[in-house]
């Protein structure tokens, strides 16, 4: 990850002349209300318009056809004048139905009704084949009196033979008026509708700058880079769970701390976490503050805290530390810290049976002397015996003489089996594997109770067997002393029981030794464990 800079002089400038996120989405709002009230409002003007027209279309079929069948209307046709007849009834029937015009033509297309009396005799001024070939026309042509829509329909004699033609048509002017009386509401209702939109865009504005804190989107952005480069920069795991159990942050410590490679951001909790460990302690109801664990080989300081928005809780936080680097650490500076003790120590010791005997020899009491020397010979023989059995290895001899000094302080003798030999170095996993059986079995043991230790290390693996004469192990515990939370021995502070022979079942398990519990020759458990070369 890029580290983070602080923003410059020019990003400063660049977001203050930035327009703000409320004007923004208020603007943008406001466009598309007013666009789509718009093109709402053309639409139904033209399907205003539309409904409009065919209304008349009917009208005007509807009289013309009622013309072409009027039998006083036929009869004229006979009659020396049938302009006489015809021209009263088509103004009556043209005032009564509201149209622009009612025309009434013979075979050759000549008037014999017009609203124009003068123009009666003369040729209609449009084509009227369609009509007086028996077919109705309906559409939109241009006359004497104007464009019009209107609608031509046959005349029939009693044969069936056709002698004219009935015009029926309405001025475009006038149907466009039909449409204008109409145009006021249709636009008060659009601009109510409008004027919802925009209350209903500043409504939505004031909520999205509410949800986002008043922040503007490069604040936010700025906010999100500045979070993730902190918790992933973090030297803590950090792991959060939503409230369905789904993964929605893993810092690159949680990744180095669990063994992932990959991000693991969006899967079940279940699928990366681990059973006994993590999962159970995400999946309980209360917070929790430094829980051991085991994360795959690690031991981890675990804390569950419930996660919460306006005291509603949205999901759970895991915080880990890594104590296995510290526990290593503080082993080697007890080991080292041991050996100096006991040196110092035995020098002091050393320098006082030589002032005795020096004393002795000066007073002339060689026999006393010598059953001094005698009786003081043994001392430091268990340090001496594991100096001597493991010294090939010095973090062997280290980690021994530091659980020596801790099994003394509780009353507990720790022996070396002297078939101890060491002739290659243990390596990490058996120094592992030795630290935690011992620490089991000196808590297994009472004050007064014996650790025996046997380690054989050679090129072609290391063997660890630790007895001791405490209790034992029950039979039927057997099968889960190795699975992690599950103890023999009564809780010692807060957490971390159940976890050191966890540890060493997967030390063995991933080195593909052998691990057998046994009952020992002292009369309590026996661990016995083989890790060979090559898996190391």
């Amino acid at each position: 990850m890029a580290p983070l800079t602080r923003a410059g002089p020019e990003c400063s400038a660049m977001r203050r002349r930035s327009v703000p996120l409320g004007v923004t989405l208020l603007v943008l709002q406001v466009v598309i209300v007013l666009a789509t009230t718009c093109t709402a409002g053309l639409l139904a003007a033209k399907l205003q318009s539309d409904r409009i027209r065919e209304a008349y279309k009917d009208r005007m079929l509807s009289v013309a056809e009622s013309v072409a069948r009027l039998p006083t209307v036929v009869d004229a046709f006979t009659s020396p004048d049938p302009a006489a007849t015809i021209q009263p009834l088509a103004e009556l029937l043209r005032k009564a139905s509201g149209v622009t015009y009612v025309v009434v033509t013979d075979r050759t297309g000549v008037r014999y009704a017009h609203p124009d009396p003068d123009r009666i005799g003369e040729p209609v001024s449009t084509d009227p084949s369609t009509a007086l070939s028996g077919h109705v026309f309906v559409g939109t042509e241009t006359g004497t009196l104007g464009t019009s829509l209107r609608a031509k329909v046959p005349i029939r004699d009693a044969t069936g033979t056709i002698i004219g033609m009935a015009s029926v048509g309405i001025l475009e002017s006038e149907l466009a008026a039909d449409l204008a009386e109409d145009l006021p509401e249709l636009i008060g209702w659009l601009a109510a509708a409008a004027l919802v939109g925009v209350l209903g865009a500043t409504l939505v504005t004031r909520m999205v700058r509410k949800r986002t804190f008043r922040l503007e989107p490069d604040e936010i952005a700025h906010l999100l880079e500045t979070r993730d480069a902190m918790l992933h920069g973090i030297r803590e795991g950090v792991v959060a769970l939503d409230d369905r159990e789904r993964l929605v942050l893993v810092n690159d410590e949680a990744l180095r701390l669990l063994g992932l490679t990959d991000d693991p951001t969006g899967q079940p909790a279940e699928t990366v976490l681990e059973n006994g460990g993590l999962l159970d302690l995400a999946r309980t109801h209360d917070d929790i503050a430094d829980r051991l664990v085991l994360a795959g080989e690690r031991v981890l300081v675990a804390n569950r805290m419930t996660a919460k928005t306006h005291g509603r809780p949205v999901g759970v936080v895991l915080t880990l530390r890594d104590r296995t680097e510290l526990h290593d650490a503080l082993r080697e500076l007890d080991g080292q810290r041991t050996v100096t003790e006991v040196l110092r120590a035995q020098a002091h010791e050393f320098t006082n049976h030589l002032h005795v005997i020096s004393g002795l020899v000066e007073l002339d009491r060689r026999d006393d002397a010598v059953r001094y020397i005698e009786r003081v010979g043994g001392a430091g023989s268990v340090t001496s015996d594991i100096i001597g059995g493991a010294m090939t290895d010095p973090a062997l001899a280290a980690l021994l003489l530091a659980k020596s000094s801790t099994a003394h302080e509780r009353g507990v003798a720790l022996r070396l089996d002297p078939a101890t030999t060491v002739d290659a170095r243990t390596g990490d996993d058996a120094l592992t594997v030795l630290g935690n059986l011992v620490d089991n079995a000196v808590d297994a043991v009472d004050p007064g109770g014996t650790v025996r230790v046997l380690v054989h290390s050679d090129t072609t693996g290391v063997r660890v067997v630790v007895d001791d004469d405490g209790p034992g192990v029950d039979h039927d515990q057997r099968r889960h002393i190795f699975t992690l939370g599950v103890s023999t021995k009564a809780p010692r502070g807060a957490h971390g029981r159940g976890i050191g022979l966890a540890l060493v079942s997967r030390v063995v398990t991933r080195r593909r030794g052998r691990l057998h519990l046994t009952d020992s020759e002292l009369g309590g458990a026996s661990f016995d464990v083989w890790l060979p070369e090559a898996a190391r």
